[in-house]
């Protein structure tokens, strides 16, 4: 479907259900129901949330429609943190003006996908900040109790609270084991897949093997390796080892095998030998397989480090924070800790994507997305 025809689409009528809004009770103030004409703050939301239905047929096009509809999805979003910040508990018209301006965020997130251009980008930011404020305003609307799940703004609050120890458990996770265990497994498992092919059945012997590796829990091995090497970091760096080299070893075998028989007969014909036609035409045919792993273990290798931690480190780490305040029943900092791993994973798969698409933006695959 082209944009043009995205654009010209009706849109649904389920974001009208904010209408219903004023027919209900917006909040409870003092044991008495409070009404939309009562509250000036959610008055001004509930008339900007209209307005910007009412005028979406004058913008002229998908992103200025989206921009225009963004405003009435803000307005929505804020009268419960508005209310909620005063201390009143919302009631089901508060909700129906919630629940409207989510389904426009629909409306909003549906054309900037359609949209080029930097107005593209934006749809997953503000679908994540979308996320985010339902968690924030669901939470303390039903009264959710923080041992089972702390607001975001809690956590903020706990990860400002908390920074230093964070960073502390960030260098010893990250920065000590992580990175060790990483660099040692991907690079083990790359040149074993290259020892492999030049010797196959090497290759038929290791795949079952990696088969096996893979089935074995962390949790299984973690203690294993505390009791091996220590509680410093080289049990946390050999538990990351055992995670990513099989992952690294198959992809690259997978790899050096997409090479087409053409290509090869190709090299053969001009006089290249093995080695040379590893490095002029297998490895840069690999390079998609190679980031594949590398992506893969990004995120194993975090998680077996932080997993590893729980069976002994030194007073410091993420895996040692979360077991340490799980026990004291601080779930705020418990959370703090997630968060940071989370964005730490994420970070190391996003640079690992961004090298990717620089690297082999010339592959007929990388073309194709």
């Amino acid at each position: 479907m082209s944009r043009a025809q995205t654009e010209k689409l009706p849109m649904a009528p389920w974001p009208l259900v904010a209408l219903l809004a004023p027919l209900f009770p917006l909040a409870m103030l003092d044991g008495q129901a409070l009404y939309l004409p009562q509250s000036p703050l959610a008055l001004a939301a509930f008339a900007l949330l209209v307005g910007s239905l009412l005028l979406r047929r004058v913008a002229g096009g998908g992103a200025s429609e989206a921009a225009l509809l963004l405003v009435g999805v803000a307005a929505g979003y804020a009268a419960p943190l508005l209310l909620l910040a005063r201390g009143l508990r919302p009631e089901i018209g508060l909700w129906l003006l919630l629940v409207g301006a989510t389904l426009l965020l629909g409306r909003v997130l549906r054309l900037l996908a359609e949209a080029t251009g930097p107005a593209r980008h934006a749809c997953p930011a503000l679908f994540g900040l979308a996320i985010l404020l339902l968690w924030e305003i669901l939470t303390r609307g039903f009264q959710v109790p923080a041992i089972l799940l702390p607001p975001p703004s809690a956590i903020a609050a706990a990860i400002a609270a908390n920074a230093a120890d964070l960073w502390d458990d960030f260098g010893q996770t990250v920065l000590t084991s992580v990175l060790r265990g990483y660099l040692l497994g991907c690079g083990a498992g790359f040149a074993v897949a290259i020892l492999a092919d030049r010797v196959p059945f090497l290759a038929r012997g290791l795949l079952p093997l990696g088969n096996l590796a893979s089935a074995i829990p962390v949790v299984g091995i973690a203690p294993i390796m505390v009791m091996w090497f220590g509680f410093d970091w080289q049990s946390k760096a050999a538990v990351i080892v055992v995670m990513t080299f099989f992952p690294m070893l198959i992809n690259t075998l997978a790899g050096l095998a997409s090479a087409e028989r053409i290509q090869l007969d190709l090299m053969r014909s001009y006089g290249a030998g093995y080695w040379r036609s590893l490095l002029l035409l297998r490895l840069p045919c690999a390079l998609p397989f190679l980031f594949n792993g590398l992506k893969i273990n990004s995120t194993l290798a975090l998680i077996g480090a932080i997993v590893a931690e729980f069976f002994g480190t030194p007073v410091v780490g993420m895996g040692f924070r979360i077991s340490t305040q799980v026990a004291r029943m601080n779930l705020d900092v418990v959370w703090a800790s997630i968060t940071v791993a989370a964005l730490t994973g994420s970070a190391l798969y996003g640079a690992l994507a961004l090298a990717e698409r620089r690297v082999t933006a010339w592959h007929p695959s990388f073309r194709k997305r």
